[in-house]
């Protein structure tokens, strides 16, 4: 859709009229290429409907319904979607009752789903970084918008600070781009602290204040906090995001908690004052003190390292880095940099920690090509790849390495060879701080600039090739297969000729068998045509044919079923047997796959009838079109109830 014919507005409404009304959204908000909902009753979906909206790309039923829209229009979308809500984005909707419902095909899409998922085995970890991901996925177009507004200002600072540029406009210009750029990491802690109340159903306004407190805003030199472990002044940010996200965990646990004994009348007095009063104490008193007491270890450690010298110390720096950005630690190395500058000239610790990021960068480019398949990933990794090469690797780690886990931990190896070959070669030191990745180049001291881009090509291929081989997700790589089908499915229909009213259609025996009309069927739910109209084939023969002539558009995980998209664009369900979905596909062997083209003549599937008796379930195979809103005319043969072959003409359907 071009955007001329782009109507967001349509869009949103179409979008709710196919999956059962604002009712029966809970919340819902939106990343960088797509809507996500939570739904309430998922058998309320008209995915197929959804996926048909002009405008919507795919859909994505997980444990949210996603929506890809593209990034730009997305955000366009969203908003129409909330205006008609009359919520905000994130907002829980009001509880209305529904007294419409429909039994689908979705509904046992849904239950095989929900069998699928109960044979997986929980894990601690994923729930922990799926938090992690819901927390920083909605700030992601911030990140990359103030990244790459931070990238220029860090080019215009090296060209001035190398006498390249100068001129009190040119300091006026970074001085705008930096406010601009400061809008979003100064406050970054808030912008986390609400996130995560979202995530953890804490009250959200709240969850900001306990991330302002980090700031320690008000507090000044001649009137510090001190630390009650060490006696010395407490440093705003100590505690970094990681123990704001901590402390808006506990925060959502003590105002759940105090929302049950307080009574109602003063809940929403009491509630945030004590709520606030709690956490803030823990924050100034506990947990911001704590990662101080890190941090005085952690510097002992970084001299230590830096003592040793060599390819040793520049790969454990280069391993440790990003960590350390994780626990907002990264802060206590300005003053080592500026000690070295003032002593040597330069600062050869920020080269090599600048190698973090190029692995970073390594990885993303591993991930894109080992997930390619994956649309918002790559979409994720494009956005936040020119960011990160500039040195801004918030969105790299938040967006892409960190979500996924094994990922971060092979980029981080990757920025250790980056920061091996520059301690191997050794003398590299940047004149100031501030920049990494290529914005630092203009800065390297002494002409070694060519030893810092070594060093971040040996980063860049370091973490690429440890992800490339041990770095993707097993789970993630498991659903590129079914993620390729879809894309084939896609750009079949895509190039499949139009359909026009007065279309004919011809549906033809699946298999040797009896054939009767759909309302012959044992199965109630065919038998009354609340799926559709077609015909039931008690087969006696394993080989079961395609009816039509199309595009593959499903097949069901347990095998008793597939979809086909007819050529004159009726959507043909085979089902083979009833309730054959609880044989979890054992008799079926399917022979065809998505978006693969059929004709009459293809083998859709071979199914060991035998072992469908001997599991006590009927034979019957269904074959209906599901879409009859778009049939005008539709004639069942009369030799019905006889014999028939495979290929065999049942039915003639005219398109409207």
């Amino acid at each position: 859709m071009g955007s001329k014919g782009f109507d967001a507005n349509k869009i949103a409404a179409a979008i709710y009229q196919n999956v059962g009304g604002p009712e029966n959204v809970s919340s819902f908000n939106n990343c960088m290429t797509r809507v996500r909902m939570n739904i309430k009753d998922p058998s309320l979906l008209d995915l197929e409907a959804l996926k048909k909206v002009p405008g919507v790309l795919g859909v994505v039923n997980d444990e949210q319904l996603q929506i890809v829209i593209g990034p730009g229009k997305v955000n366009k979308v969203a908003s129409a979607m909330a205006e008609i809500a009359g919520v905000e984005l994130g907002e829980q909707f009001p509880e209305k009752k529904r007294t419409d419902g429909k039994s689908t095909v979705v509904e046992k899409a849904a239950q095989v789903k929900a069998q699928t998922k109960a044979r997986q085995k929980p894990s601690k970890l994923k729930a922990i970084l799926k938090d992690i991901s819901n927390i920083f996925v909605p700030m992601i177009p911030a990140f990359v918008g103030s990244g790459l507004i931070a990238g220029i200002a860090a080019i215009l600072t090296n060209l001035m600070t190398s006498k390249t540029i100068s001129g009190s406009e040119w300091t006026q210009i970074v001085l705008v781009l930096n406010v601009i750029k400061n809008g979003m990491f100064t406050y970054l802690v808030i912008y986390t602290g609400i996130n995560a109340a979202r995530v953890w159903g804490a009250t959200p306004t709240l969850g900001g204040v306990t991330g302002a407190v980090t700031l320690l805003t008000g507090m000044t030199p001649d009137a510090p906090i001190k630390n009650l472990f060490t006696g010395q002044a407490l440093v705003a940010g100590q505690g970094g995001i990681i123990g704001v996200i901590f402390a808006v965990w506990l925060l959502s646990m003590l105002e759940k908690r105090l929302h049950k004994i307080i009574p109602d009348a003063i809940d929403i007095i009491i509630t945030p004052m004590i709520a606030l009063l709690v956490l803030g104490l823990a924050e100034i008193f506990v947990i911001m003190p704590l990662a101080g007491f890190v941090s005085d270890g952690l510097v002992g450690s970084l001299k230590w390292v830096l003592n040793v010298g060599g390819a040793f110390s520049g790969f454990v720096l280069g391993v440790a880095f990003l960590p350390m950005v994780m626990l907002g630690l990264h802060q206590i190395l300005t003053p080592i940099h500026v000690q070295m500058i003032q002593q040597l000239g330069n600062t050869p610790l920020l080269p090599i920690l600048a190698m973090a990021g190029g692995g970073q960068v390594g990885a993303a480019f591993a991930l894109w090509i080992r997930l390619r398949h994956d649309k918002e990933l790559t979409e994720m990794i494009k956005g936040a790849l020119p960011v990160g090469i500039l040195g801004i690797g918030e969105p790299l780690i938040y967006g892409v390495t960190l979500p996924l886990g094994r990922p971060f931990i092979t980029a981080c190896l990757g920025g250790g060879i980056g920061g091996a070959v520059i301690g191997w070669i050794g003398h590299v030191g940047a004149i100031a701080i501030g920049p990494s990745g290529l914005p630092l180049i203009p800065l390297i001291a002494n002409g070694y600039w060519w030893a810092y881009v070594l060093g971040l090509l040996a980063a860049y291929a370091g973490g690429f090739v440890i992800t490339y081989f041990w770095g993707i997700p097993k789970d993630r790589l498991a659903q590129q297969p079914q993620l390729a089908r879809n894309a084939m499915a896609d750009a079949a229909a895509d190039n499949q000729v139009s359909v026009k009213s007065g279309d004919t259609e011809t549906l033809r025996a699946v298999t040797a068998g009896k054939v009767q009309g759909i309302e012959q069927a044992v199965d109630q739910v065919f038998a009354q045509k609340e799926l559709g109209d077609g015909y039931v084939i008690t087969p006696t023969a394993n080989e079961v044919y395609a009816p039509v002539s199309g595009v593959i558009s499903t097949i069901f995980s347990t095998k008793h079923a597939l979809g086909i998209t007819s050529d004159a664009g009726f959507e043909i369900l085979v089902h083979l047997g009833v309730d054959t979905v609880e044989l979890k596909g054992k008799p079926f062997e399917i022979h065809v796959v998505q978006g693969q083209r059929v004709t009459p003549a293809t083998l859709l599937a071979e199914v060991d009838w035998t072992a469908v008796k001997m599991a006590d379930k009927a034979t019957e195979t269904m074959v209906i079109i599901t879409n009859m809103e778009a049939v005008a005319h539709f004639q069942l043969h009369q030799d019905l109830g006889q014999s028939s072959q495979a290929g065999d003409v049942v039915i003639d359907v005219v398109r409207k």
